[in-house]
């Protein structure tokens, strides 16, 4: 049984967690090459005052750096002194540019906030976001499923509000995650195994239902992501940064798939027909307001023959507005013609029905209004909402895609509409699968010690799936004014999202182990004025690697001249190396490796 698979995993997990933390304090070691960095200020004699604010490197001797503690700004041009560039002062630690605080004075001001505005580029901050305080190189994967280091995410607000459901709770030094969630307090393991059963008729689990991708809306700690992992199921997990305090910065520290985002008033940066499921536990969403407009953006990604998951109080619950609730929330999926499948304890699921001849009838009965365009091959980024629905076109429009295993390697309608024939699709395949291999002889790693993976410039996610027998996720990047690849990306049963580099990204800082970035910084030439400088990506760049994570650049030679002469300002070791490129030419790629560095 799936929950007996998933209790002697767990079993093995908590018991290999806890030798390992007691071998590691015992040796003085914390879960990877280093500790966390020493404040060389410790013994200064008593009644002796600390010298000014400043830098220390872990290395031998604990050497001070020579970058300067102040907050500064970018301005309407980028110049980095010989000292290198500056440092944010510590609490700006969490520093996120695109998504600002939590406001909890009114709705309306609450939604204002939650969505995704940056400010303009003279006015970012150009420094570097420092650890926090005893900010420790994280455990490593499958141990970060249950366990990361207190001091890495230092927000208790989550184990005081969701302790009772089994969401986190403290553990002297660290936290632990038992796998609960507010509609599956008892556990995610069991909470898959009854959505399986409940799909399926009773006869097997979510993947026996041709699920491989689900977005997970409102995620918390993503707890329901690392549970479906057993079972090869992809999922891409989002939340807002909200009063709950830095549920996204949990999921990633815990080594699972995550961003910041909310479902509001612009399209989520995914294509469309792109999820197998779309899930919802308690993720506190106003499904049944302004005519369902959340759930026709909900309709937009999902496949024909897809499910919407709702485990929320309207489902079970008869006081009070609930029962309204319900009755909207049922009239509107009617009307779309979505099937209510099931419906049991506190959950609900409906299936969006593939034959197109009920979506007809009821746009001829004006249930709904049909989408004007249906253009997918622009990306889906800062496009409003619409309320409507698409057409799916013509049945044979929608491929029938084969298992995960078979997709990463099948050259799919989508890549073909690209004008990538066969030849060329299985030589990138490949090409990357070659270049996974040499990247890590490079770098000198083991697998493991990698977890958490950005390809900034994805294409047809040729990266990403030769990492796929390596115990690594990997979140693809798209940029908007590159081709639109993403729907192929999906295709291989992949994720990842649409982006533009002239803005930040929407993560925690020091969330990747590994970020890959080719020929990202040659496509945005000549768009400085907007915020994308080669120095404007490497300070993000900086921001959302952890502590000794790497970064592979392959770019025009003098891109890299440029980086390698200024990387090293941003505390970053660079090695160069020679490796063929997808036409065979040798050439040379850059290795960098972030110092772990802390303000004392």
């Amino acid at each position: 049984m799936l929950k007996q698979a998933f209790d002697s995993m767990s079993v093995k997990l908590l018991l290999a967690g806890f030798l390992l933390i007691i071998a590691s304090f015992c040796a003085g070691t914390f879960f990877g090459s280093g500790t966390s960095p020493v404040d060389v200020d410790s013994n200064l004699p008593p009644g002796h005052e600390r010298p000014q604010q400043g830098l220390s490197a872990r290395s031998p001797g604990l050497s001070q750096l020579k970058n300067r503690v102040s907050l500064s700004l970018r301005g309407a041009s980028i110049s980095i002194s010989e000292m290198g560039v500056n440092v944010c002062p510590l609490e700006y630690n969490e520093h996120i540019p695109c998504h600002p605080s939590y406001v909890k004075h009114s709705l309306d001001e609450r939604k204002r906030d939650l969505e995704r505005h940056c400010p303009l580029p003279q006015e970012r901050l150009f420094c570097l976001v420092p650890p926090p305080v005893d900010y420790k190189i994280p455990i490593k994967w499958p141990i970060s499923r249950d366990y990361v280091w207190h001091s890495n995410v230092n927000h208790t607000h989550l184990a005081e509000v969701k302790g009772g459901q089994n969401w986190v709770h403290e553990k002297k030094e660290l936290w632990w995650f038992p796998g609960g969630g507010t509609h599956f307090k008892h556990g995610a393991a069991e909470y898959i195994e009854r959505l399986g059963k409940m799909v399926t008729s009773g006869s097997g689990n979510l993947r026996d239902a041709g699920i491989v991708q689900v977005l997970d809306v409102g995620c918390g700690v993503a707890s329901f992501s690392a549970y479906l992992l057993p079972l090869d199921i992809q999922t891409m997990s989002f939340a807002p940064k909200d009063g709950h305090e830095n549920q996204i910065q949990f999921a990633l520290e815990r080594g699972i798939g995550a961003m910041i985002a909310v479902i509001a008033k612009k399209q989520l940066p995914f294509p469309s027909h792109s999820f197998d499921m779309v899930h919802c536990s308690r993720c506190r969403v106003d499904w049944h307001e302004n005519d369902g407009i959340l759930l026709k953006e909900v309709d937009r990604l999902l496949r024909p023959n897809g499910y919407f998951v709702y485990s929320a109080p309207p489902v079970y619950r008869k006081d009070g507005y609930f029962p309204i609730i319900w009755g909207k929330l049922m009239n509107i999926t009617r009307s779309i013609c979505w099937n209510l499948i099931d419906q049991q304890v506190q959950t609900a699921i409906w299936v969006k029905q593939e034959n197109e001849s009920c979506r007809v009838q009821n746009a001829e009965k004006k249930l709904f209004g049909v989408c004007a365009t249906t253009d997918d091959s622009q990306p889906s980024w800062k496009i409003p909402i619409e309320n409507c629905i698409r057409a799916s076109g013509a049945p044979d429009n929608i491929q029938k895609l084969p298992s995960r295993r078979e997709r990463l390697s099948a050259n799919s309608k989508n890549v073909q509409s690209l004008g990538i024939t066969l030849d060329r699709f299985n030589s990138d395949t490949m090409y990357w699968q070659v270049q996974v291999r040499e990247y890590w002889k490079l770098m000198g790693v083991s697998k493991t010690d990698i977890r958490n993976v950005m390809d900034m410039n994805a294409n047809l996610g040729g990266f990403a799936a030769a990492l796929s027998t390596f115990p690594v996720w990997v979140m693809n990047i798209v940029p908007v004014s590159a081709n639109n690849t993403l729907s192929s990306i999906y295709d291989r049963g992949l994720v990842g999202v649409f982006h533009d580099w002239c803005e930040p990204f929407s993560t925690y800082p020091r969330t990747y182990d590994l970020l890959h970035a080719s020929h990202i910084f040659s496509h945005y030439q000549g768009r400085g004025q907007e915020g994308c400088l080669l120095e404007d990506v490497l300070l993000e760049m900086d921001r959302i690697i952890r502590p000794e994570g790497f970064v592979i650049i392959r770019d025009e030679e003098s891109i890299l001249l440029k980086v390698r002469d200024i990387a090293p300002k941003f505390l970053w070791e660079v090695q160069s190396y020679l490796l063929e490129n997808e036409e065979k030419i040798v050439k040379p790629l850059l290795i960098c490796k972030k110092k772990f560095w802390a303000i004392i």
